[in-house]
């Protein structure tokens, strides 16, 4: 923040001015969730479609406000980027106990299961995913997306532009690689989300991390975008900080999942 803003608001923080975009957000989220349930009993894509059309075009424009207020206009001082920061941090904490939610109730049925799914996990008649294929795989491609993101992090502190925008691109085909695999696993799968408590916890937790990666990959392609437009310096880039943080959290994520869900469900 300049000087003469500094003087006319006397105080280092960005006032954010009124914007539409939260609103737009929320009502494409409600359509589309509606829409999801309109899809799964009626089999009708029009209204989760919209929805999804409508949270794209409130993302883009949300995005292109904030990186305008950052990159163009000099809003983000000192002050604001420690603000950032914690918000970002406690945004995070608030995911981890979203998914401690699910790690509980996956626990608390398979530590003691009761006589409904015959006193025994996995439940009678579920043959779980074997944890040494695409479960495995997926697991080294995380890691790896894992090792690349900080390879690009720490070329872009190294002003190495170049090494950033290779890293961060393998990072992000490596997203979409598991996503893609990810797909193929549930479609491949011996249950449904409607067997018995495994079938529950197993594609509530992996959906939802599903999800998480599909939303992390979309945050590195803008990412990318704004690097290849030169957005970002040594010392100014939180944007990707926040990118690299989420996408460090879904990968500690999955590692859970898979020792807990995958591997000790099958051994």
């Amino acid at each position: 923040m300049n000087f003469m803003q500094m003087s006319m608001n006397n105080h280092p923080f960005h006032m954010v001015e009124k914007s539409p975009w939260p609103l737009t957000s929320s009502l494409g989220m409600i359509i589309m969730t509606s829409g999801f349930i309109k899809w799964f009993h009626y089999k009708i894509l029009l209204m989760f479609l919209l929805g999804i059309l409508i949270m794209i075009l409130s993302s883009y424009q949300w995005w292109r406000d904030v990186t305008r207020e950052s990159t163009f206009q000099g809003l983000h001082s000192k002050e604001v980027y420690m603000n950032m920061n914690w918000g970002m941090i406690l945004f995070i904490t608030s995911e981890v106990f979203f998914f401690l939610s699910f790690f509980w109730a996956y626990f608390h049925a398979s530590l003691s299961p009761n006589i409904e799914i015959g006193s025994m996990w996995p439940p009678i008649g579920i043959i779980p995913f074997n944890p040494y294929h695409i479960p495995l795989l997926n697991t080294i491609i995380l890691i790896s997306s894992g090792a690349s993101i900080t390879w690009s992090h720490h070329s872009l502190i190294n002003k190495n532009f170049k090494q950033s925008m290779i890293s961060l691109t393998t990072t992000i085909i490596l997203g979409i690689y598991f996503s893609i695999l990810q797909k193929y696993e549930y479609n491949d799968a011996y249950f449904t989300i409607a067997d018995s408590i495994y079938g529950s916890t197993f594609y509530m937790a992996t959906g939802f991390h599903g999800m998480h990666v599909l939303i992390g990959t979309m945050f590195l392609m803008v990412c990318l975008i704004r690097l290849k437009n030169n957005h970002f310096s040594k010392n100014h880039h939180f944007g990707f900080e926040a990118a690299s943080w989420y996408w460090h959290f879904v990968d500690i994520v999955w590692l859970f999942l898979y020792i807990s869900i995958y591997w000790w469900s099958f051994n």
